[in-house]
């Protein structure tokens, strides 16, 4: 019998459950879609999203999880034995699988950006004028990116990286990172921000954030937001199911999704003003030629470059690591709960093969382009299958699950099984039954589309 893992304080699961959902998407995604969407128009809507859509979603997850005490898969068999509803468990599983092989490839990019910056490698060249800044970052990021050995070499330091923290289990390896690393995290986006708000183009970052221009708000607008919000917080990965089963019974669900879901958001945010204020308004705000190419050469026209430029890769790789273990936890309490494994022997079945999976994501961009799947790079063909299809059904099937199959399991979560009824029982419930399903949809048919 595997023994059941608890969180062991209410600091130590927020800042777990905050890692799991603050990711590399916050800080360069976010910024992308703020700025291609209205700014503070979009800001708006996002909340609002939040709020309708995130919200209840996560408390739907969390309820299922304590309430099940177990994986995903588990969680799903407890409530409807001999019946195909684990399948629905399973997806979130195998989704958060297919996700972790190709985020270890985006960490090790982190990493190796990380280590440049330190070494000052990353600018070479560029103060004596002999180049194009812009044309030379470009060109350092497709030669590495398309290269062999160092996405191998980096990609497989995060894997040994998150397998080290894993082996230490629940408290011991995952509580107490976050416990360091979140608090880190908060404290290098909060530096950014006020670096930011010192530079001459503040005012305009600022006034383009908070005056929404609501004309701007258009059905593409909407469906974006969501899908950020649906992204952001997490959901549909199994992630907040496995980490609401560590959960003391005494914790409060709603209390801690509303602290989860504001500081991802305020996460989210305090990245933002750097946007406009570090003279970026103009500029390709495609991810990963923001983060590797134009805030580069944004840190090479400031003083203290390497300083600067080794603090906000610093950010992004304890974003990268927050995030993956969290993702890595999902298979590994599943490995260990059906098929009765110990901790150690549940890591290296979960990891280990990311040593093939991850170094085939890793070299589709160069040796590997040539293979595709369905028109796209394996790399692509996995994010595309996972995020885009496998979250957006898992999510609606949760849904489904909770609001009519089983409703009495969040209604009894919520209340922590007093005979009070909870304030927001009825709204959490109205919302998974009715809104959430077809604002996933929606977000499912757009990633297709």
């Amino acid at each position: 019998m595997v023994e059941k893992a608890k969180f062991g304080s209410k600091i130590g699961l927020v800042a777990a459950t905050v890692g799991s959902a603050i990711g590399l998407g916050n800080v360069w995604r976010f910024p992308a879609e703020t700025q291609a969407n209205g700014g503070a128009a979009f800001l708006i809507v996002y909340v609002l999203c939040v709020l309708i859509l995130g919200i209840p979603v996560m408390l739907a997850e969390f309820s299922l999880g304590r309430s099940g005490g177990t994986d995903a898969v588990g969680a799903y068999r407890k409530f409807s034995r001999r019946t195909p509803w684990w399948l629905a468990g399973a997806l979130p599983v195998l989704a958060a699988y297919l996700i972790l092989s190709f985020y270890m490839v985006v960490a090790g990019w982190t990493l190796e950006y990380f280590l440049q910056s330190l070494t000052g490698a990353l600018y070479a060249g560029v103060a004596d004028g002999s180049a194009s800044p812009t044309g030379l970052f470009h060109e350092r990021m497709r030669e590495y990116i398309c290269g062999t050995s160092g996405p191998l070499l980096n990609t497989y330091a995060l894997i040994v990286l998150n397998l080290g923290v894993l082996l230490f289990g629940v408290r011991k390896g995952i509580e107490r990172l976050s416990n360091v690393l979140m608090p880190l995290l908060f404290v290098l986006l909060l530096v950014f921000c006020c670096v930011s708000l010192s530079l001459p183009k503040a005012s305009e970052g600022l006034k383009f954030f908070f005056s929404p221009d609501f004309s701007k708000i258009t059905p593409a607008v909407v469906v974006n937001a969501l899908g950020q919000a649906f992204f952001s917080l997490s959901l549909g990965m199994g992630i907040l199911i496995t980490y609401a089963a560590y959960y003391p019974k005494d914790t409060r669900l709603a209390k801690t999704a509303v602290t989860v879901s504001l500081l991802d958001m305020m996460a989210a945010i305090l990245i933002f003003p750097a946007v406009t204020s570090f003279g970026l308004g103009d500029a390709d705000l495609e991810g990963t030629a923001l983060v590797f190419v134009t805030l580069p050469e944004v840190f090479s026209r400031m003083p203290a470059t390497q300083v600067w430029s080794s603090l906000f890769f610093l950010l992004l790789l304890v974003a990268a690591l927050t995030s993956t273990v969290s993702i890595a936890e999902v298979s590994v309490s599943f490995v260990q709960n059906r098929f009765h494994r110990s901790r150690r022997a549940a890591c290296l079945i979960v990891l280990l093969p990311l040593f093939v999976l991850s170094a085939l994501s890793a070299m589709s961009f160069g040796v590997l382009s040539d293979w595709k799947l369905c028109g796209l790079v394996f790399f692509d063909f996995l994010d595309t299958l996972a995020t885009n299809i496998m979250l957006p059904v898992a999510s609606i099937l949760l849904c489904v699950f909770i609001g009519w199959r089983h409703p009495g399991v969040l209604r009894g979560e919520l209340s922590n099984y007093s005979e009070r009824d909870h304030r927001l029982q009825r709204p959490v419930e109205f919302v998974v039954r009715w809104v959430a399903p077809c604002l996933i949809l929606v977000v499912l048919i757009s990633g297709l589309l």
